[in-house]
């Protein structure tokens, strides 16, 4: 099973940019046709904000995210990126990286905390 490792979270102010980091280990992140980033703020239940095929040519965001935010990912490096622009209060959130459908148990996250 593969494992998975958020990094790269922060305090920023609004307007402000992060780039997440997502290292996989265990298992080749090649073999998994699609992965993705998701997010859970405090209070409320996890939510999709974005995912992406092995070939990076499906790609999708939720809708309150689009725009602003970029996925990618790396397989030789087994690393997934977020790169969030334009953030906003309401991204404040802890992410999280899973393949999808979700297979790997989840990892503790990265805190995103967007001050206005």
């Amino acid at each position: 099973q593969v494992q998975l490792a958020e990094s790269g979270g922060g305090l920023v102010q609004a307007g402000g940019s992060l780039r997440l980091s997502c290292a996989a280990s265990g298992r080749a992140l090649s073999r998994y046709d699609m992965v993705g980033w998701f997010r859970q703020a405090p209070g409320k239940e996890r939510e999709f904000v974005a995912r992406i095929n092995g070939v990076g040519g499906n790609i999708i965001y939720a809708v309150s995210v689009k725009g602003r935010f970029t996925i990618s990912r790396d397989n030789a490096k087994n690393m997934v990126y977020l790169q969030m622009n334009s953030l906003k209060p309401e991204d404040t959130a802890m992410y999280f990286c899973n393949t999808i459908p979700v297979e790997a148990s989840w990892g503790q996250g990265t805190q995103v905390t967007v001050s206005s």
